[in-house]
Formats: structure tokens, sequence, C-alpha cells
């Protein structure tokens, strides 16, 4: 079961699986934001701002909209 990135809270992890834009794939992928690479929720701005990631040791700040875009699937707490 897959849901998009935005939906995530701080602190929450999960793999990738897609994206639902094309354009914005491409440099997610240049990033290092690859299928199958977890990504950790590190921080979100209020009213819906920026929302900080990190994924291969570093951190990434996408807008919501961009967020909106990735497909994972949510790390399961043991």
């Amino acid at each position: 079961m897959g849901i998009t990135l935005d939906k995530l809270t701080v602190g929450q992890s999960g793999f990738v699986r897609a994206f639902n834009d094309q354009d914005l794939s491409l440099k997610l992928l240049e990033m290092g934001c690859v299928p199958g690479e977890k990504i950790t929720v590190k921080r979100i701005a209020p009213f819906g701002g920026t929302i900080a990631i990190k994924v291969l040791g570093y951190v990434l700040g996408l807008r919501k909209e961009e967020a909106a875009g990735i497909i994972i699937s949510p790390e399961q707490v043991n």
C-alpha cells in the first residue's frame, strides 16, 4: 500500500515507490531519492510550508506540492 510523502508526520519513515510527476522525478532521482531508498521526515514548516526529509545521509527540503508527488510505502513500526 502506498501513500504520498506529504501525509507523513515528523519522525515517520518510508521507502520511495514511485513518482506522480515526471519532471520532478528526474530532479529527485539526481538527488538520490530513488525507488527503494529510505526517507525520514525531519521537520515540517508551519502552515503547509517546506517538508525536510533525510535521504542518503543529508536533509532535503521539498515543497508540500513536491512531496505530494512522491509515493512511498510507510515503514512498519515493530
